[in-house]
């Protein structure tokens, strides 16, 4: 089976190349074929049976599945949203109202400005400041103050901002009254489920034990990460440990009960209904939807082991 990558390996990835390290997938009757990022997204290639599964987030499958993609995602990667609001802690930027006339270093997805200004509003801010859409070179713009505040996955480059001595303010969406959402999912075509369930539980029963293991040894998993994508980390050897110990000690590979993948339709409706509500949700033909997705149909805990 195939699975297409939302980017270059990273933490993110980690589950996914443990079981392959470990022979898991071969011990479950697995064939892992991993798809390298490339210019298409992973539920695109889902969505036109070119990949059985995917690294997706709440949001971009929520997009997906309202232009018609028959996707749905399988299993929680991360149980909470690793991103947030990032301003130089030298800054004279306190609390998120202070965000107001400043120039926000982007990246150009839909539900950015909605869910700042919703954010600095919860705040008693106006949610009114500059847009400067900028991608990677977002967070270079902020360290070198050519802009006031980005979005951080703090996981990954936040860790490396601290790995560089670069000290950032965050201010977390939930502390603000903004929905936890489910930051990474896998996502899998819906037609491959139906056809071959018994395959599809023994991959992601295979990928939970990887992540599992994630959670649970950190320092060693990062290493297999690693070892699976030789010349990947070369610029930075010491970030996927420093980002694996991260999500661990953040809580972010297991729910409450220290259990990996499950979703609940609670978590799923709070931020889908939230860009369902903000017209980010458009058809195919970019036109919004008008009627309120079946929330339930987003997701299913019916692979997890």
């Amino acid at each position: 089976m195939r699975l297409a990558l939302d980017w270059t390996p990273n933490t993110d990835h980690t589950g996914f190349f443990v079981a392959r390290h470990e022979g898991w997938y071969r011990d479950a009757g697995i064939d892992l074929k991993v798809l390298p990022y490339a210019t298409a997204a992973p539920e695109t290639l889902l969505a036109a049976h070119q990949a059985e599964c995917g690294i997706s987030f709440q949001d971009s499958m929520t997009f997906a599945v309202a232009k018609g993609a028959d996707i749905v995602s399988v299993a929680a990667i991360l149980q909470k949203t690793a991103s947030a609001i990032g301003v130089l802690a030298s800054s004279q930027i306190q609390r998120p109202r202070d965000l107001d006339g400043k120039i926000y270093a982007g990246f150009g997805y839909p539900n950015e400005v909605p869910t700042l200004k919703a954010v600095i509003q919860a705040d008693g801010g106006k949610g009114d400041f500059k847009v400067a859409t900028l991608d990677a070179a977002a967070y270079e713009a902020l360290y070198n103050h050519q802009a006031d505040f980005t979005i951080p996955f703090t996981a990954w480059e936040g860790v490396e901002a601290t790995m560089r001595h670069i000290d950032l303010r965050y201010f977390r969406f939930s502390d603000y009254g903004f929905p936890e959402f489910y930051q990474v999912v896998l996502a899998c075509d819906r037609q491959w489920l139906d056809k071959d369930p018994d395959a599809a539980r023994r991959f992601v029963g295979a990928t939970v034990r990887g992540f599992q293991f994630a959670a649970d040894h950190p320092d060693d998993a990062a290493a297999m990460l690693v070892s699976e994508n030789p010349g990947v980390f070369d610029a930075n050897p010491d970030l996927p440990r420093a980002s694996q110990e991260f999500l661990v000690q953040g809580g972010y590979l297991v729910d409450a009960d220290g259990k990996v993948g499950t979703q609940t339709l609670e978590r799923w409706t709070a931020y889908s209904k939230f860009l369902f509500d903000q017209h980010l949700l458009t058809d195919v033909n970019e036109k919004p939807i008008t009627v309120e997705p079946d929330y339930a149909r987003l997701f299913t805990n019916d692979f997890l082991p």
